[in-house]
């Protein structure tokens, strides 16, 4: 089988996909569900930046507005105005790692493009809670990652019925992905949306046919880590869910995934690396 050897334009730069790459997260957010992500003062996010690039890290994702389940809604402002400091100082300190930045509102995601240097959009909504979005990372020509979710973060958890499940999340990329590119949008990246408007079951279901989703030809961004789909199930805390998210992670690769998008960096990149060694074999 041909191997996809997927590349994103980073502000002019061509980043390879053809190794599975980590993001590592920072959450400019009070209330994000795992508490060790949550960096709000200038030397945190310093310190967790440093810690990504220095653990292998390939890309760090920025969020202002956390998308847990029945998560507190904060204005556009409020989560502009957590935003600037973060990535002002990110810029400043380390111009070089590509920024991507988590939100859903268009007037964000141009804001931190236009005045930040934001090389990549990751939007939860996949364009369902803006209309503008898709025009503005058409006229942005950034790298665009779509997550699949229904409702909102508010009420996500009450979406989970399906006709069909994976037919359902297949139909909704198609009509994106044929909409994105008839607007200019070649850099797509696909986010199952692992944890967002799916059933625990649903979610592993998922993972067992993440594969059928290489048949879009696109990147696929896989964020697990530390979710409720892991905690729940094996009866623990978030705290204590690392090594169900690295078992996840070996399957996701495995799978197809090429980003991981993480908590914890370095075993996430020591993931990669162990089934990169397999291969060589």
């Amino acid at each position: 089988m041909k191997k996809n050897l997927f590349q994103l334009n980073l502000s002019g730069n061509l980043f390879s996909l053809e190794i599975p790459q980590v993001m590592g997260i920072i959450n400019i957010t009070p209330d994000s569900f795992y508490a060790g992500s949550r960096k709000q003062s200038e030397l945190d996010i310093l310190q967790r930046t440093q810690e990504i690039i220095s653990q292998g890290g390939s890309f760090i994702d920025v969020g202002a507005y956390s998308s847990r389940p029945g998560a507190a809604d904060v204005s556009a402002l409020e989560e502009m105005n957590r935003l600037k400091p973060a990535l002002k100082t990110i810029k400043k300190h380390y111009p070089s790692i590509p920024l991507s930045v988590d939100t859903f509102r268009a007037d964000v995601a141009r804001m931190c493009v236009e005045e930040y240097g934001v090389d990549i959009i990751n939007d939860i909504s996949g364009g369902e809670l803006d209309s503008n979005m898709f025009h503005t990372v058409a006229d942005l020509n950034v790298p665009y990652i779509m997550m699949h979710m229904k409702g909102t973060p508010q009420n996500m958890q009450q979406k989970i019925a399906y006709g069909h499940f994976e037919q359902e999340v297949m139909t909704y990329f198609q009509k994106k992905i044929d909409c994105l590119l008839g607007m200019g949008v070649n850099d797509l990246i696909l986010d199952p949306g692992f944890g967002f408007s799916k059933t625990l079951e649903q979610n592993y279901q998922m993972m067992n046919w993440l594969d059928d989703m290489k048949q879009f030809h696109l990147p696929i961004l896989v964020g697990v880590s530390r979710k409720s789909m892991i905690y729940n199930f094996l009866g623990c805390t978030a705290n204590d869910a690392l090594n169900g998210t690295s078992v996840l992670h070996t399957i996701a690769i495995q799978k197809g995934a090429n980003i991981l998008r993480v908590h914890d960096v370095k075993e996430a990149v020591e993931t990669v690396k162990l089934i990169e060694m397999l291969k060589k074999q």
